[in-house]
């Protein structure tokens, strides 16, 4: 089975004084403290979770 891809975020940007959905979303993607990393699954679903927050966020790496 081939290898799943995956991508690495970073929380750069503080929720504080952003919408209940943008801090939802944070959470959805395992992000809720500054510089906090997550590695997760590249799906369509991730991808457009990260497009929500991409002011907040950092695509650390692809693979």
């Amino acid at each position: 089975m081939a290898d799943k891809k995956t991508v690495t975020v970073q929380q750069i940007g503080s929720p504080l004084r952003r919408p209940a959905k943008q801090q939802a979303t944070l959470v959805g993607l395992g992000l809720n403290k500054m510089n906090r990393r997550r590695t997760l699954e590249d799906t369509p679903a991730v991808r457009g979770m990260i497009r929500k927050v991409a002011h907040l966020v950092r695509v650390i790496d692809e693979k």
